[in-house]
């Protein structure tokens, strides 16, 4: 893939799409950060904004320092970048014990939104593409997730981060959730650029191989079909939440309770039941809970047979014609 005239028309075709996302999730042309691992898609996207956007970003590449090939994939972004004249940060960081997936996650987000921040950019674009789309969302669908899980991988998220004081965050984009992960496969291989595997990609004691071994297997899916749906169910989620706003401004209340605060709802009759569900669990979190979707349906169904329960930490009861939600008391040990 080259920028001279002798490009292919396919070529330019990937070019004009990546531009066109580009425009849709960035849309004020700031400078953004990519965050490219030295794997397949993110090198292709790599490649791509060097043809679409030159001058107009820079890159970093997070080492988890978890195996001892994460410094030589770094090399490999490294490589690539100064061939390019392309700005290019190795951030290494320390995953804490615990689950390891979720806390390299946490490492990794920590380290893109410090160096975002120190450089002024507008965002930063991971390489999340129709393939991880359809994963994820056949994987929640598997879970019984609501719209909010089913509108999949968003195309522009804002994500907080351990930085520069309370409150701060940054914004993720993904551009490539259009492109295919055979076409991103096939732009790196076209320009013989050297890339990483990572083996826990194959790994199956983990749901996303397992599902994206399983898609394999059903080749009449459409993973690019499924991710389309994704996208339309995120516009519907975006209609209903602007809905849900003024409803939930209507029916909510706060009071002091032992130096705490607890949230009351009231429910009115007939209210449509996502707009329920999106009220219980916006009152959890209200309160300090961070509640999982089935389990709010769960407490749903408890609150509206006139019970109580409890959830995330939080204690849900039913006062009259209110629903109140409260910190759970502290369990005496002693």
């Amino acid at each position: 893939m080259g920028s001279s005239a002798g490009s292919t028309a396919s070529d330019a075709d990937l070019i004009q799409r990546f531009k066109q996302a580009l425009d849709r999730v960035n849309p004020h042309a700031q400078r953004i950060g990519l965050a490219v691992s030295g794997g397949p898609d993110s090198m292709a996207m790599l490649l791509l904004a060097h043809e679409a956007i030159p001058g107009r970003f820079d890159v970093a590449s997070v080492d988890h320092g978890l195996r001892p090939e994460a410094r030589e994939e770094c090399g490999l972004v490294e490589a690539a970048c100064a061939q390019r004249g392309i700005s290019c940060d190795v951030l290494r960081v320390k995953v804490g014990a615990g689950n390891v997936q979720s806390r390299a996650r946490y490492a990794r987000y920590n380290a893109l939104g410090r160096w975002a921040t120190a450089q002024k950019l507008g965002a930063v674009a991971t390489a999340h593409h129709a393939d991880d789309q359809a994963e994820t969302v056949l994987m929640r669908l598997n879970r019984a997730s609501g719209i909010d899980g089913l509108s999949g991988i968003l195309e522009r998220i804002e994500m907080p981060y351990d930085g520069f004081g309370p409150g701060t965050a940054f914004q993720i984009v993904r551009p490539l959730l259009g492109f295919r992960r055979s076409e991103l496969t096939d732009i790196v291989a076209t320009k013989g650029v050297r890339v990483a595997h990572d083996p826990s990609n194959d790994d199956v004691s983990y749901d996303r191989v397992r599902m994206r071994n399983a898609l394999k297997k059903a080749d009449w899916l459409d993973p690019a079909a499924i991710a389309a749906s994704a996208q339309h169910l995120e516009e519907a989620r975006t209609a209903l939440n602007h809905a849900f706003q003024d409803y939930y401004k209507a029916n909510i209340r706060r009071a002091e309770h032992g130096g705490e605060v607890d949230v009351w709802l009231k429910i009115p009759t007939e209210t449509p039941r996502y707009f329920v569900r999106e009220a219980v669990d916006r009152a959890v979190r209200n309160v300090g809970g961070d509640p999982r979707g089935g389990d709010v349906a769960r407490l749903v169904d408890l609150l509206q047979n006139a019970k109580g329960g409890n959830i995330a930490g939080v204690l849900a009861t039913v006062e009259g014609d209110e629903w109140c939600f409260r910190r759970e008391p502290a369990r005496n040990t002693g």
